[in-house]
């Protein structure tokens, strides 16, 4: 199972990317692979700003359906539009292309409620 080291985790399964003010957020490859085959992605285009702990959006699998949660709050600066026609990007490169939105975080204080890779490990049982 790949958990690189320079993310942050949720222990809803997303990961953060943090790049000066901005985070991409996607899913962890735990998550895609408990979740099977990504058929659909469900982010809402007119998504401007999202507060920390709100659904920013749904990814529906072959076996279910699971909310995404926001890990922090700001301002939503892209949204990956691959994923509206390609899905599984998300199980083939969960960590790269398969990255869900970009946010500009508000408050840098909300991402010390991450875990680092040792904590998510921990977390999954590895």
């Amino acid at each position: 199972m790949n958990i690189p080291e320079n993310l942050k985790y949720t222990k809803d399964h997303e990961w953060v990317l943090v790049e000066d003010s901005t985070g991409t957020i996607g899913v962890t490859d735990y998550a895609q692979g408990e979740l099977g085959d990504v058929v659909f992605v469900d982010i809402d285009p007119n998504l401007s700003e999202v507060k920390k702990g709100e659904s920013v959006g749904t990814i529906e699998a072959v076996k279910t359906v699971s909310d995404m949660y926001a890990p922090f709050s700001g301002k939503v600066i892209e949204i990956n539009s691959i994923l509206a026609n390609n899905p599984e990007t998300i199980n083939t490169d969960p960590y790269g292309e398969g990255w869900m939105l970009k946010i500009e975080i508000n408050d840098p204080s909300e991402l010390n409620d991450l875990l680092d890779a040792a904590g998510y490990k921990s977390l999954i049982g590895q």
